[in-house]
């Protein structure tokens, strides 16, 4: 009987059991190890010591969640209880005003995720799977304000990454798995963990191709990126580059499946109210006797948004079909963005009071002033970002005069915020 041949590095001798992750070359009986690469990569200058140390302390930290993830099968999820959906609800009720609906998509798709994660694998009756979720809405009505308030009462790992600086392999920009890259950094690198994580993709809407028929060219940005998140959605096993930016041969990876990491995409998807009213038979253009019953009619036409819509304006049926889940956040009328102004924990009004209290001022909004500006909010257009904006211009001068001065109270009232837009050169009449 032959005697088996054991593999080792043709360069330094190490064998695999000696820790070397060996490959073969073609020729007969000859190998090197990832150490030697790593070596005569950093002579010839193609990589430096410190990236390189970085990649080996990374690739360990990953490889070492991966030996001990046999020992945790989900007990640890069901050690304690899940958040029903009402109480997610109910958390992101103190931040956001309004969007009822999409808050109760959320919080069910959230609270699906985590009973997913508390499984018992070994009763493979039922195989429960993912449904990644779709947010539609204006700018500025809440979709990455919910996301972000999510995260601070989940357990597992969340991220926010945008989908504007995607790119397909091989050009200018990021590559897809760099999504992931962010969730495992979110993890510290805890493979296991960051595969049950969740990922909130901001923007979905600025990769849409151009047009409802196929490119025939190439659309590295667009089309080519929705085909590349496919397998991401679906759920593969994705090789990652540890330290992000793009994949080469030398590089070592990190495995990565993403079958139990939910996705939630969000964009304004400006224009689509108009495929919404073609397919509804209804027209924005043509004459009225009643303005304010065609202004209610405009703003409804979100209510009514479909996966063919989203198809229409852009994305591949592919990746519609994969975003199971469509849920439609409506423009902000006044009486939300009054709300806004004060209720919830972040509001910004709440935000000033605490920056001036903190100099020993008392800060006092007057209802007038609270009314000027919803009313300047509306006329710009910009959703709850608008209120931000003017609330920042109005206190800009009162922020930096009042700290060097012995003034211990403030009322801002609705005099003093025209005024201080007029000196600011703030266009109040924009429309």
């Amino acid at each position: 009987m032959a005697k088996k041949t054991v593999s080792h590095c043709s360069f330094c001798g190490r064998t695999e059991a000696q820790g070397a992750t060996l490959l073969p070359s073609p020729l007969e009986d000859a190998h090197i190890c990832l150490d030697c690469i790593d070596t005569a990569a950093s002579m010839l200058g193609l990589i430096d010591d410190d990236e390189q140390s970085q990649q080996r302390a990374t690739i360990a930290r990953a490889k070492a969640s991966n030996k001990n993830k046999g020992a945790c099968k989900g007990e640890e999820n069901l050690a304690k209880p899940l958040p029903k959906p009402a109480e997610i609800k109910d958390f992101l009720d103190q931040y956001i005003i309004g969007q009822d609906q999409a808050k109760k998509y959320l919080s069910v798709a959230v609270y699906n995720h985590y009973k997913r994660l508390a499984q018992d694998k070994g009763k493979n009756d039922v195989e429960i799977e993912k449904s990644n979720i779709v947010m539609v809405g204006p700018t500025g009505t809440g979709k990455t304000l919910i996301a972000r308030t999510i995260a601070r009462m989940l357990d597992v790992p969340f991220t926010i990454v945008d989908a504007t600086v995607l790119t397909q392999a091989g050009y200018v920009g990021e590559d897809i798995e760099s999504l992931l890259t962010r969730l495992l950094q979110v993890a510290d690198y805890d493979v296991e963990k960051a595969q049950k994580g969740i990922v909130f993709i901001d923007e979905i809407d600025k990769i849409a191709r151009k047009g409802d028929n196929p490119s025939i060219t190439r659309d590295v940005g667009g089309e080519g990126v929705q085909q590349g998140l496919l397998k991401l959605l679906e759920g593969s096993v994705v090789n990652v580059p540890p330290q992000g930016g793009r994949k080469h041969p030398e590089q070592p990876m990190i495995a990565v499946d993403t079958k139990n990491i939910l996705f939630i995409c969000g964009g304004a998807f400006d224009g689509i109210e108009q495929a919404i009213a073609h397919r509804l038979n209804k027209s924005f253009v043509g004459f009225s006797t009643d303005e304010a019953t065609r202004r209610i009619e405009r703003d409804s036409y979100m209510s009514h948004v479909a996966p063919q819509d989203l198809k229409t304006f852009g994305l591949i049926p592919e990746i519609i079909g994969r975003l199971p889940i469509l849920a439609h956040l409506l423009p902000l009328d006044r009486s939300a963005l009054r709300r806004i102004l004060t209720e919830p924990k972040n509001a910004i009004v709440r935000q000033y009071v605490k920056l001036f209290d903190m100099d020993g001022v008392k800060l006092v909004f007057t209802e007038d002033a609270l009314d000027y500006i919803v009313d300047k909010a509306i006329e710009f257009k910009l959703g709850a970002r608008g209120l931000r904006s003017i609330v920042e211009t109005v206190m800009m001068n009162s922020m930096f005069d009042i700290p060097s001065t012995d003034t211990k109270e403030l009322v801002v009232d609705a005099e003093f915020c025209a005024s201080q837009l007029e000196s600011a050169h703030f266009d109040v009449n924009a429309v």
